[in-house]
């Protein structure tokens, strides 16, 4: 499909997603955002909630049962994890959709029971593709429906995905750890998310149960040819976005950190948003704030046999929103930088 101009709803307008989504588009060439929905927000115009995103001439907020999509070419649905299910199979056969939320990034119903709750969508789970476009960026391109990935998925599997597709790196030795802004936990009302429960300090969360586990697991599998298991612990930060992962993994073969870097920068040598730094740097969610960039770079270990890979993403906008309009580009036919080329902003 490639439209000159196309109409675009996004549900789930009110949330941090919603926003970033907003905010992209609002300098898309190509996509008009037609319909904007937040149930409780409803009758209010997007300026009223965000006050950045005041004065684009936006439609006003609706509830999600009174969208018309009779006008809509494409669907985000930023909404709350078991949500999505049942709204994405109101919306017309024609129309394409990004899922932002887990609903459909489980290839296996049951792995999704098992970390979620009961599947309410299982005959669509089929069709939907995992949405990583330096990964899946052919079956994007056919795709109706999907699912866009997590953003501690996302800094995880671009690293790691092409190095044991490689069989440089150990599947049976991966250690994750991981920091996140708060932006990362969602808007809602949440007593962790306190200024005083966050400020002035960092705690682990979702200590060897977090629901990202299966995602990662699931698409590093599938890279490596075999059953990867991860330890994975993720972190809270007191900034509002970003995410910093430090992956800990075995090389096979004797493998240096120079030549696991080069591997790397050959898988990513054509992608635009994916970068392999040089040297001692290492990657700063400070030098991938607002943009839908991720860097990587690969260290030696003082342990022998091991070695340090580190990435940094915004886990609003490559995590997430950024990521989710690379992947409408895709399936739209537009071109897939477009609304997304911009640089990170620091200080």
């Amino acid at each position: 499909m490639n439209k000159t101009t196309f109409n675009v709803a996004i549900l789930g307008a009110s949330g941090y997603t919603g926003a970033e989504l907003i905010r992209i588009l609002a300098l898309h060439p190509n996509a008009r955002i037609f319909a904007l929905s937040a149930d409780r927000r409803a009758g209010e115009e997007i300026g009223s909630v965000f006050p950045h995103l005041g004065g684009l001439g936006l439609p006003k907020l609706q509830k999600v049962d009174e969208i018309n999509f009779d006008n809509i070419d494409f669907v985000f649905c930023a909404l709350p994890h078991g949500t999505t299910h049942e709204i994405v199979q109101g919306i017309p056969e024609r129309i394409k959709v990004v899922d932002l939320s887990p609903d459909f990034r489980l290839g296996n119903v049951s792995v999704y029971e098992e970390w979620y709750a009961p599947h309410r969508a299982p005959s669509l789970q089929g069709t939907a593709i995992y949405g990583l476009p330096e990964i899946r960026r052919e079956n994007i391109k056919k795709a109706r429906l999907v699912a866009n990935p997590g953003c501690y998925p996302t800094a995880a599997i671009l690293p790691l995905a092409p190095l044991l597709a490689s069989g440089v790196i150990s599947p049976a030795d991966v250690i994750i750890d991981s920091k996140s802004g708060v932006s990362g936990a969602g808007r809602a009302e949440k007593e962790a998310n306190l200024f005083a429960e966050v400020a002035d300090g960092i705690h682990a969360y979702g200590v060897g149960s977090h629901r990202h586990m299966p995602e990662i697991e699931q698409e590093l599998s599938l890279a490596a040819g075999e059953t990867v298991r991860i330890s994975f612990t993720p972190h809270l930060m007191p900034m509002s976005r970003g995410i910093l992962s430090s992956m800990y993994v075995q090389v096979i073969g004797g493998q240096s950190a120079s030549g696991v870097r080069d591997i790397l920068k050959n898988q990513y040598s054509e992608e635009k948003f994916v970068r392999i730094m040089d040297g001692a740097v290492s990657p700063a969610t400070r030098h991938v704030r607002g943009s839908n960039h991720c860097l990587i770079n690969v260290f030696d270990d003082r342990l022998p046999g091991r070695i340090i890979v580190v990435s940094a993403i915004d886990n609003l906008v490559k995590g997430a929103s950024g990521q989710a309009i690379q992947n409408m580009n895709i399936m739209m036919g537009v071109v897939e930088d477009t609304a997304i080329s911009q640089l990170p902003m620091f200080p």
